[in-house]
C-alpha cells in the first residue's frame, strides 16, 4: 500500500474500474494522491503487479461488515432435548410441546426423549405413541429428522428439525 510498493513500474487501475496502464510507482503514488485516495497493490505476484486507487479504509471497513455478515448468517443451530416418559400426562404433554415449538419458532433442532424406568422397559410401544403424538403436534413447523429409534437399552428417541 503506498509508499510500501517496491516494484518499479505497475498496471494501473483507477478508482472506477477502468485501466490507466503501466506507470511508473511514483507517478501512479502521485494520481492516487491528487484523487485524494490510497494505492493498494491487489496482484503482487503478476508482471508488472498490478495496483488499484482506492480507499483503503474503507475497503478493510467493508470487507470486515462482510464476515461479520456471513457469521451472523452461518449461525450454528443448537440441539436443544425435551424429555418426557411413556406415562406423561395430557397437559404435561402440551407444555412439553409447547416449548418445543418455541425451539422450532428459533431454528434450533430438537431431540425428544422417551425414559423408560422399571416395568415401563416391558411396554415399548408406549413409548413410540408418545413420540408420534409430540410429532403430530408440531408437523407444520417441523419434519422428522430421524425417525423413533432406541438410544440405549431404557431411552428411545426422535430429532425434530425446523421447516
Amino acid at each position: 500500500m503506498n509508499d510500501r510498493i517496491f516494484a518499479k513500474s505497475v498496471r494501473l487501475i483507477s478508482s472506477d474500474g477502468t485501466q490507466l496502464g503501466i506507470l511508473p510507482v511514483r507517478e501512479a503514488l502521485r494520481t492516487a494522491k491528487e484523487e485524494g485516495l490510497d494505492l493498494v497493490e491487489v496482484a503482487p505476484n503478476s508482471d508488472p503487479p498490478v495496483c488499484r486507487i482506492m480507499d483503503y479504509g474503507k475497503f478493510k471497513y467493508q470487507t470486515s461488515k462482510k464476515v461479520q455478515e456471513t457469521r451472523k448468517k452461518s449461525r450454528a443451530f443448537q440441539v436443544k432435548e425435551i424429555k418426557v416418559r411413556p406415562n406423561t400426562e395430557e397437559h404435561d404433554l402440551e407444555v412439553k410441546v409447547k416449548n418445543l415449538i418455541k425451539f422450532l419458532e428459533k431454528k434450533n433442532r430438537v431431540k425428544v426423549t422417551v425414559t423408560f424406568r422399571g416395568r415401563e422397559m416391558a411396554y415399548i410401544d408406549a413409548g413410540v405413541e408418545v413420540l408420534k403424538r409430540v410429532a403430530e403436534a408440531v408437523s407444520e413447523l417441523g419434519t422428522v429428522e430421524e425417525e423413533p429409534k432406541r438410544e440405549a437399552r431404557n431411552r428411545m428417541c426422535l430429532v425434530i428439525a425446523p421447516k
